[in-house]
């Protein structure tokens, strides 16, 4: 088969050829299998095989390596595309030798309906000649700097561009080394890299380093070099070639994207306003600036955390009050600074820039000049460090966030000579608004905090009193700032006959609806105890509270339709009664109390834990025990014995041996009980009430049996008035006598035997009478035409207050009176 195409003579030497002309050479048509049904003399002739011998045959013989269905394949589905293909390929000469070869494949066409393809072959084209002008041009005028160096490395050509990038005339970089001119661009770690592709022929690409040049020896630059050997005609190295590109701009915006990315990570860790501020600050400094100032209004540092609206900031009436948050030098103790760390200032913007705050747009300085009349102007102290320090350019960003002014940020240059640009000011005002938004968050957080730390604080009792049964002292310390605060409790109640209610409790949670939660259940302890029911009985009307509450919470929440959702609380609830000394106590899922005796090693009292209030349909358990007198009664919360190194064991063994200790008061040691146990912030809040015991003497209890008879009442009136007296009680006689009357009569009259009338002396004196009955007495307002009813209203006039509770066997009805 002959090539299309007029002939040439191949005879015609190769260096006159065309290099676009293809008519020399080899050609075969191949068909859709791979079997060759045209061959050309071109092919002859550079393969050696014969037609003959080739056409009919596959293709795949004349491959020197092992064939590639899968290429080959891919090669055709590219060809029946219309795009056909060309490629380098090995083949077999008939002589044995393999040869390198330029294959290119046409689009497949068909010659009596059979799919086929034209495959042309040819040894290295001729290459094209190009001008020694076109080349000269080439390497002078390229934007790529180039350079050879000899073996010595030292330098023997270089281009125009090269030689603009060093700043070194080409006279006096001939014949040197680079670390001998321009030490100042790594010129050590570019000839190490020279002597390794020297030393291994391999090339090194796109090497990035930063450096300074002769060109511009106040701005730092970036560049991109490559280098690859230079071999002579035996293949011998001879120097070494090397090609350097101007990256800087490319190199700055990396720094910058990556100075972003990082500011993420170190810029709003905590969720405190100025240690946000002061972590921008350090953040920035040296990385982006040479000293840094942050400066917040005061409210967005007030316990208020208000912060100034569109129209709040710059009214009239003087600049805004501000205060120096952050600030960071490169200079040891900021000595550039007008005022220090948590100094108040005044707002001084940039000259010409009185709105900067409510503009919201940042200002850039390029070039401060403090002889400048305006920088001078009010703040000749301000020009003074300006000039002393050399504070030659200028960054001022509004911290703003959700539409509130926050604050300036004013970032400066000294020890940098290089001033800020326009894309500085754009990584300027990234910063800025990544620390306003955590600035923000941070000041919304404190508010939230801080309100609900009041509410709290306002929910617990400021001065608690145990009366003539128990002394006592409190400690309450909230949480961190992290965890919020929490909803623990405490609170001690008098109850009637000098008795006293003592509890502890926590709600799970934190935060404002914690506190509040925790207020409801705490007057809901208070109401329940004032009805003198027993601690089992108390805690199951709590934990009913508590299903109710929950319920109402999911009723307002309207994406839970199918479920409750579940407001977790748990409870300690003790009556101590000094006659006798006994204690009953029952719990609701909290840490049991801690009792230590006055002769005693400190333990914990067998009290069944019982359910977590808010569980519903369990029963409570109350434990009575008896207390000796000095005995020592610990109710806390989890947060004291809890901790990240050791277990509530653990935490409950700790606090036993804390308050073992003998000989500090009672104050004194529940500080320190707390200080010892939880000497750092933790995320939970944590509670502590001590209580020491003390015992109501036979000198201070009178009781008679009341036989059931209308003569008893006068004797049960004189027993009493005789008792006044012995006591120095001579003021309260006349009353005390007609409340004994009252409440005697009432029992003899409605209830059963026995009846027992006993007087307790302790900070108020109590009138108390016994009986077997369950039926309660009612207050009653008679009237005028009626023969009775008056008795109780009679008592409850001239008592401070009266009541009555059940006990396993009967009730006792009760009345108490101040004592003067």
């Amino acid at each position: 088969m002959e090539p299309a195409g007029p002939g040439r003579d191949a005879s015609t030497p190769a260096a006159s050829r065309d290099p676009l002309d293809a008519s020399t050479d080899a050609v075969a048509v191949l068909s859709a299998d791979g079997v060759v049904t045209g061959w050309s003399r071109g092919a002859e002739a550079l393969l050696g095989h014969r037609a003959a011998d080739v056409v009919g045959r596959s293709a795949a013989r004349l491959l020197a390596g092992p064939g590639d269905p899968a290429r080959a394949a891919a090669v055709a589905r590219h060809c029946r595309a219309g795009m056909g293909w060309n490629g380098r390929i090995r083949l077999r000469h008939r002589d044995g030798r393999g040869l390198d070869l330029d294959v290119r494949v046409s689009a497949p066409f068909r010659i009596r309906d059979e799919e086929c393809f034209l495959v042309s072959a040819r040894e290295e084209r001729t290459r094209w000649s190009v001008g020694q002008s076109v080349l000269d041009g080439f390497l002078t005028r390229s934007p790529v700097g180039m350079g050879v160096m000899d073996l010595g490395l030292r330098c023997v050509w270089l281009n125009d561009t090269l030689e603009r990038f060093g700043g070194v005339p080409r006279e006096q970089r001939l014949g040197h080394r680079l670390s001998e001119l321009l030490p100042g661009l790594q010129a050590e770690v570019l000839e190490g890299r020279m002597r390794k592709v020297l030393a291994t022929g391999e090339p090194v690409t796109d090497y990035e380093y930063v450096g300074w040049s002769w060109a511009d020896p106040n701005r730092q630059h970036a560049y991109s070099t490559s280098f690859f050997p230079l071999v002579d005609a035996e293949g011998a190295r001879n120097g070494v070639c090397y090609m350097v590109q101007d990256v800087t701009e490319r190199w700055n915006a990396r720094r910058l994207l990556s100075l972003v990315s990082e500011a993420g990570t170190s810029i709003g860790r905590t969720l405190d306003v100025p240690a946000t501020a002061q972590e921008l600050a350090d953040f920035a400094v040296p990385r982006f600036a040479d000293l840094v100032v942050v400066d917040l209004l005061e409210p967005v540092l007030g316990a208020e955390g208000r912060g100034a609206r569109e129209a709040g900031a710059g009214r009239a009436g003087g600049p805004p009050a501000m205060r120096r948050a952050g600030l960071r030098s490169v200079r040891e103790g900021c000595p550039e600074a007008v005022a220090g760390a948590e100094e108040e200032v005044c707002f001084l913007p940039p000259p010409g820039d009185g709105n900067l705050l409510i503009s919201g747009e940042p200002v850039l300085v390029p070039v401060i000049d403090p002889a400048d009349p305006a920088w001078r102007a009010g703040a000749p102290v301000r020009a003074d460090r300006l000039r002393r320090f050399g504070l030659h350019s200028l960054i001022s960003v509004p911290m703003r966030a959700r539409d509130t002014v926050l604050g300036l940020a004013s970032f400066f240059r000294s020890v940098n000579p290089v001033p800020f640009g326009p894309d500085d000011v754009l990584v300027a005002r990234e910063l800025v608004e990544r620390a306003a938004l955590c600035v923000d968050n941070a000041r919304r957080y404190t508010r939230e905090h801080t309100a609900s730390v009041t509410l709290q604080r306002s929910l617990l009792p400021d001065v608690v009193s145990g009366g003539t049964a128990v002394d006592v002292a409190s400690c309450y310390r909230p949480a961190d700032a992290s965890g919020g605060a929490g909803g623990d409790w405490f609170d001690v109640i008098p109850l009637s006959g000098a008795r006293v209610g003592l509890v502890v409790g926590d709600v799970v949670g934190h935060g404002i609806s914690a506190a509040a939660s925790m207020g409801r259940l705490r007057t809901a302890v208070q109401t329940l105890a004032a009805m003198e029911m027993p601690p089992d009985e108390l805690l199951a009307h709590l934990d009913d509270l508590v299903l109710r509450l929950s319920e109402e919470e999911s009723g307002r929440d309207q994406d839970s339709r199918s479920t409750v959702t579940f407001i977790g609380a748990t409870c300690l609830y003790a009556v101590y009664d000094p006659v006798g000394g006994r204690c009953t106590m029952a719990r609701a899922g909290h840490p049991p109390p801690v009792v230590v005796p006055p002769d005693g090693p400190a333990r914990f009292p067998d009290v069944a834990a019982g359910p977590p209030l808010g569980l519903g349909d369990m029963a409570f358990e109350s434990a009575e025990f008896v207390l000796p007198e000095n005995s020592l009664l610990g109710l806390y919360t989890n947060g004291l014995i809890e901790g990240a190194d050791h277990d509530m064991e653990a935490g409950m063994g700790r606090l036993a041996q804390v308050l073992a200790r003998s000989g500090a008061g009672l104050d004194t040691l529940c500080a320190s009980a707390v200080r010892r146990l939880v000497p750092t912030p933790q995320p939970d809040d944590v509670a502590l009430l001590l209580a020491r015991t003390h015992a109501l003497g036979a000198d201070r209890v009178a009781s008679w049996d009341v036989p059931a008879e209308p003569a008893a009442v006068g004797r049960a009136r004189a027993e009493a008035t005789r008792r006044m007296t012995d006591w120095g009680l001579g003021e309260l006689a006349m009353t005390t006598e007609l409340i004994v009357s009252e409440l005697v009569t009432n029992a003899i009259r409605y209830a059963r035997s026995p009846i027992r009338l006993r007087l307790v002396r302790g900070t108020r004196l109590t009138c108390e009478v016994s009986d077997a009955s369950n039926t309660a007495p009612r207050l009653r307002h008679a009237r005028s035409t009626d023969e009775g009813g008056r008795g109780l209203f009679l008592v409850a006039r001239l008592a401070h207050q009266w009541g009555a509770r059940h006990e396993a066997d009967g009730k006792v009805i009760w009345a108490e009176q101040e004592i003067p």
